[in-house]
Order: structure tokens, then C-alpha cells, then sequence
């Protein structure tokens, strides 16, 4: 699908940059960050199938890479919530000051550890995050205080046969006082990887954006 707007950004963090992905469809009703913990994520053939099912939506992208090349070799690093959150509070601030995303409703997609740097970064003061999404994250690791303090809507997609990740998933929820549901995508493992099952999860994070974007929906 071609864009009126596809434009790779480096955004400063401390002494390093990192890459992210920004992709605008004309007039766009909200712009979705992805937040992934690996260095891969702008890369990730399943998070641009997700942002490209956005695009026919009319939301916004932005897959950011959290860490940088060096940085994603270290385990530990993928591990690091608070630095990941750290990440992706100042890429959102940096969509707060950029002239064609300034004016959006803002969302969060996380994979992975990126789910629980996308819960607890919505907690954040000053920010007014419209809706999360996590595809097989770890939002156990947000940590309860946080996951209590999440206020907006909050998707949680995880595969039948990804039966650890979905216990954790399970506990999550239990803290979480926000709107929130537990999807469980039937027949799928923890990388969607099944025939329809990442085209469940699209679809089903495309419905959620679409319905929590919008500035004149109670958050």
C-alpha cells in the first residue's frame, strides 16, 4: 500500500539515536506506536502486516526500534523495562512536537517485553494515551502498581497454544482496573504464525484502535 507518507526518523535518546518508522494515510484519525523489545521491530514482517491493516483504517504508524543494533545484543537489554519505557516516553513526546502527528490521538501496539514498556509508559504523567494493544507481550512485567494505574483501554491478544505467555497474560488482567479484555486467538502459538491467526490479530487491534482513537471517545 503506498503512503502519502513514509519517512524513516531518528529520534535522540541520551548519547544514542534510535530508528523508527513513521507512516501517514491521508488525514489520519490517530497514529499508533509500535514498541517492541529487540532491535527488530521496524523490521518485523508481522508488526508492518498489523500497520499496513491500520493504514486501510486511517491510523497512523510509527514502528520504532527501542534499542539500538549494539544494544539488542545484550539480553539484558531487552529485559529492561524501565529503559524501554524510558525509550518510548520520549519517541512520544517526540509525535507530540512533530507537525503532522502533534494534533493525533495517540496509541501504543507491544510485542513482547514492548507490551510492558507500553503499559507503563501510558501511566506516564502528562500523556493522554488513547488506547493500548499487546500481540503476545509480557504485561505481567509492567509490575502490579503500574498495570492498576493503566486508565485507557487495553487489548490483550495472545495465541490458545501459547500457554505460558497466556497465564501471565491472565494475572495481568486480574490488576488492571481500565477497560481492558483478553483475547485468546484460537489455534495460534506465541509468533502467530498459523494460517488466519495474524490476520485475527490485525483485525481485531485495527477494531480496538478504531474504536478508542478518536478524540471524542471516553478514554
Amino acid at each position: 500500500m503506498s503512503l502519502p507518507l513514509e519517512q524513516l526518523v531518528h529520534i535522540p535518546v541520551g548519547q544514542v539515536h534510535i530508528e523508527g518508522l513513521l507512516a501517514l494515510p491521508t488525514a489520519p484519525v490517530g497514529v499508533v506506536l509500535f514498541a517492541h523489545g529487540s532491535g527488530s521491530s521496524r523490521h518485523s514482517l508481522r508488526n508492518n502486516y498489523v500497520a499496513g491493516v491500520l493504514h486501510t483504517r486511517g491510523v497512523g504508524t510509527l514502528l520504532l526500534d527501542l534499542l539500538t543494533p549494539e544494544e539488542d545484543q545484550d539480553y539484558r537489554s531487552r529485559f529492561d523495562i524501565s529503559l524501554l519505557t524510558q525509550r518510548l516516553c520520549v519517541a512520544t513526546r517526540w509525535l507530540a512536537r512533530h507537525p503532522l502527528t502533534q494534533s493525533l490521538p495517540v496509541g501504543y501496539f507491544g510485542a513482547s517485553t514492548g507490551a510492558a514498556a507500553a503499559l507503563r509508559a501510558a501511566t506516564a504523567p502528562g500523556f493522554a494515551i488513547r488506547a493500548v494493544v499487546s500481540r503476545g507481550g509480557r504485561p505481567d512485567l509492567a509490575g502490579p502498581e503500574d498495570l492498576a494505574r493503566v486508565d485507557c483501554p487495553t487489548l490483550l491478544l495472545v495465541g490458545s497454544r501459547d500457554e505460558e505467555v497466556l497465564e501471565l497474560n491472565r494475572q495481568a488482567a486480574a490488576l488492571m482496573h481500565c477497560p481492558h479484555r483478553l483475547s485468546v486467538v484460537p489455534g495460534a502459538t506465541h509468533l502467530f504464525e498459523e494460517p488466519g491467526t495474524l490476520e485475527a490479530v490485525a483485525r481485531q487491534a485495527a477494531d480496538w484502535f478504531e474504536t478508542c482513537l478518536p478524540p471524542d471517545t471516553p478514554a
